[in-house]
């Protein structure tokens, strides 16, 4: 287990400083399947934040950052 380098309010400030802009994302999806995006933070909420990819809204947690599900490239 790796030890954490942000703590949850850091991750959330971080993200609300980057809404609205387009970043790259590294997204884990399971079973050696890593998706590479450029995507744009859409919304941010308490729980989660929203991004979007060529139309599409996709839903993730602050929580899959925190793991690194989601690394911002």
């Amino acid at each position: 287990m790796r030890k954490a380098v942000y703590g949850l309010n850091e991750v959330k400030e971080k993200i609300k400083e980057l809404k609205g802009q387009s970043v790259k994302l590294s997204i884990n999806r399971g079973r050696k399947k890593i998706d590479i995006v450029t995507a744009t933070i859409n919304d941010v909420y308490p729980s989660v934040f929203t991004i979007k990819v060529d139309e599409k809204l996709q839903t993730f947690s602050y929580f899959d950052v925190l793991c690194g599900d989601i690394v911002f490239n």
